[in-house]
């Protein structure tokens, strides 16, 4: 229950109280990934050459989806008793329903976008496709565990992680990074397709899938979610994990590095208008 002594004489319902904590980290987190996906809507086709197709297919599927993400959350309560019943029916139906609309729009116009477009591959149109996989990716197990049968086995295993990694670390990350290297790529003499910013890509994508898989498989071995201390039968899987995230991080240091030194620099305009002596 929420401290109380601004309003003692106010009676909290705790069932209410916990759905509304529920309603609100839902709705975060797809929001951060809903705003982040516009960085691949607006930067993509600058390196296609394409415009990027609106259509009124597209503005329903956003409608609906803006609808589900409000009305989506009882799936993180199935395993809870006291729940009204057409609740837990809505969570599971609308995890089913509120993934596909803006994912099949949105994948749909981005490979289109790509299709035949002679785009030029370097770190934000790298980083933009990176991060509509690891948005498709993480969307797979999110519905896996929307099921009811399945969700009372899953839930409070590392499967739960291993899906908001997915989103996390390979789709909104990306997308705040596309933004990041197309500034940085911007400005005079602040290259965004070396050699060093290849092999970070590298590290941060076979450490970031790598961390997420390690915690999926964990779930599957029904490894408990928020444990302070592991079993010796989860130990291995921990080591794993652990190693991938030292990938990961090493990856995103270099990302850091890059991207710092890239800001660094004057903008294009000021670097035009004020040349080296």
């Amino acid at each position: 229950m929420p401290d109380q002594r601004l309003g003692p004489e106010v009676a909290l319902n705790a069932l209410v109280v916990k759905n509304l904590i529920y309603w609100f980290g839902h709705m975060f987190i797809n929001a951060t990934i809903y705003m982040g996906v516009i960085a691949v809507y607006e930067l993509l086709p600058r390196y296609t050459g394409k415009p990027y197709g609106i259509s009124r297919p597209f503005l329903w599927s956003w409608a609906a989806s803006t609808v589900f993400v409000i009305i989506v959350f009882p799936h993180h309560l199935l395993m809870d008793y006291a729940e009204p019943r057409w609740m837990l029916v809505m969570g599971q139906i609308i995890s089913y329903a509120a993934g596909f609309p803006v994912f099949l729009v949105t994948a749909y116009g981005v490979l289109t976008n790509i299709h035949r477009s002679g785009m030029r591959w370097k770190m934000p149109s790298m980083l933009a496709v990176l991060a509509l996989f690891g948005w498709a990716a993480g969307i797979v197990p999110a519905i896996i565990d929307g099921t009811i049968h399945v969700n009372q086995v899953m839930h409070n295993t590392q499967w739960v992680p291993g899906h908001f990694h997915f989103y996390l670390l390979l789709g909104v990350l990306p997308m705040i990074l596309t933004l990041l290297y197309h500034v940085v790529g911007s400005r005079r003499r602040a290259p965004v397709n070396s050699a060093a910013d290849r092999t970070g890509l590298f590290l941060y994508v076979v450490g970031g899938i790598s961390f997420c898989m390690v915690f999926l498989y964990a779930g599957h071995l029904s490894v408990a979610r928020r444990y302070a201390i592991h079993l010796s039968e989860w130990v291995p899987s921990d080591r794993v994990g652990s190693v991938a995230a030292m990938v990961l991080i090493l990856g995103m240091l270099v990302f850091v590095a890059r991207i710092i030194a890239g800001l660094l620099k004057a903008p294009a305009d000021a670097d035009a208008s004020h040349p080296a002596g």
